[in-house]
């Protein structure tokens, strides 16, 4: 190899490396974030959520109790499942 192509080559990757440092320290979040999304929240805090479809706004500890009193079926139990539909040809 020449020196022009090391020189060339050399300079690409310092660039590159220098794009990538700027682009992670934009795109993160800011660390008081991280540590925030870490700590859970306590039921009682959450905003009501709207369920759509005609149930409207549903408080957190009402889908929690909900779920409590109606836990989902283990699979296997209750009634032949449909058939999964296929929906294309691919993979």
């Amino acid at each position: 190899m020449n020196r022009e192509s090391l020189v060339f080559c050399a300079s690409a990757l310092a660039v590159t490396a220098v794009v990538c440092a700027v682009g992670y320290s934009l795109a993160a979040l800011p660390r008081d974030a991280i540590e925030a999304a870490k700590k859970p929240a306590q039921a009682e805090t959450l905003p009501d959520l709207d369920l759509g479809g005609g149930f409207g706004k549903v408080s957190v500890i009402e889908l929690v109790g909900f779920y409590v009193e109606n836990p989902p079926a283990p699979p296997g139990t209750g009634g032949a499942a449909a058939p999964a539909t296929k929906r294309f040809g691919g993979c």
